[in-house]
């Protein structure tokens, strides 16, 4: 695997853009991001993959597919909101849900999550389910819920895990697994909101 230092973030120099021109994707990784404590220090705007969803299962390309479109927009408008400029309601939103995506896809080092559970947690958040969790609790959430479901709930994680290459399934609002999850989600945020209130 080649790694390129780039000088000063310039990665339109010579080496880098012959390397990325002969291999199959980048990713690229920013000391400021993960100075800021997100890790993986991933820039989802500069990182590509040419193999893309093809390695991913069906419910993971239905959560995730614009994930990475998301957050390269999400960054474009931290930039632009640190100029303290008035955004409206909608700007504000997008901007407060992007902030709760960074925290889910924050990951301890030597912790990896099956892929059940990442489909749950991009869902939960890109879905809006954590759009009234404060932003510095939605670790506490992730993990929370991934015990919850794994202790009390775990008919609900086997059926996620028996139709995940459903094409419709975590994608279409009337599927049963999908409604299965949000019904999961609902019940575990009722209790979880008891903490703030």
């Amino acid at each position: 695997m080649p790694i390129i230092e780039t000088l000063e973030g310039e990665v339109s120099a010579y080496i880098p853009t012959n390397v990325i021109s002969i291999t199959d994707g980048q990713i690229y990784v920013q000391p400021d991001l993960f100075f800021r404590g997100v890790r993986p220090a991933m820039n989802a705007g500069i990182s590509v993959s040419r193999v893309g969803g093809a390695a991913q299962v069906k419910a993971m390309k239905n959560v995730a597919g614009g994930l990475r479109l998301d957050l390269a927009a999400f960054r474009e408008l931290e930039a632009f909101a640190q100029l303290g400029t008035d955004l409206d309601a909608a700007t504000q939103s997008q901007l407060d849900r992007g902030y709760r995506m960074v925290e889910l896809l924050k990951q301890g080092q030597y912790k990896p999550l099956n892929v059940v559970d990442q489909i749950m947690i991009i869902y939960a958040g890109s879905a809006g389910f954590l759009d009234q969790i404060p932003v510095d609790q939605v670790q506490r959430w992730e993990s929370e819920f991934l015990t919850f479901i794994h202790d009390k709930k775990k008919d609900v994680w086997d059926q996620l895990n028996q139709t995940m290459n459903d094409g419709d399934c975590m994608k279409k609002k009337d599927h049963p697994t999908t409604q299965a999850v949000d019904g999961v989600i609902d019940e575990f945020n009722k209790s979880f909101n008891i903490a703030f209130k």
